[in-house]
């Protein structure tokens, strides 16, 4: 059975391998807004936050964005990211457009891999081809040790448990 988000109400699919709280998180690399190439995922010497957004281009996403970029800067031995499928151009203009500064903006669209290594690639409707909302805390040893697929795309996530369970994670 496939998994499902809701778009306006709307039961969608997402394509591509799940992944969950326990198990290793698959390593990706992508284009962050100078297109230098950021690898993330797997184990590392800080805990990392990735935010998976359909398009920074929506007032949501920008919404989120803005905010993780305010609360993770203040977790110490964390990485924090968001991952869209926007091009490296247009973030790079968000980015200078709404201060963001203390978190790496990466691109998914050249091949999908993080979208369909952590299964968030959005397979059907209005939206398909983008990612579906979602939160992932890695912990410095690589497994995921937080997963919250948002259960409506267009709502914001649980900021407050993403960010204990990052500062959880950062403190191991």
């Amino acid at each position: 059975m496939p998994v499902t988000t809701k778009l306006k109400g709307n039961e969608v699919a997402l394509y591509g391998n799940q992944v969950n709280v326990g198990d290793n998180a698959p390593v990706v690399t992508l284009p962050n807004t100078a297109l230098e190439e950021i690898t993330i995922g797997g184990a590392s010497d800080k805990a990392q936050l990735i935010i998976a957004v359909p398009s920074l281009d929506t007032p949501v996403c920008a919404t989120e964005t803005r905010k993780f970029n305010e609360e993770a800067a203040k977790v110490e031995n964390a990485a924090v990211c968001v991952v869209s499928m926007d091009l490296p151009f247009a973030a790079k203009r968000f980015c200078s457009t709404e201060g963001i500064e203390n978190l790496e903006v990466l691109s998914d669209y050249r091949e999908k891999c993080f979208s369909t290594q952590y299964g968030t690639l959005i397979a059907e409707g209005a939206l398909r081809g983008l990612s579906a909302r979602a939160i992932f805390v890695v912990g410095k040893d690589g497994k995921i040790a937080y997963k919250e697929l948002v259960p409506e795309i267009t709502q914001e996530p649980n900021y407050e448990a993403a960010l204990e369970a990052l500062k959880e994670a950062a403190s191991k």
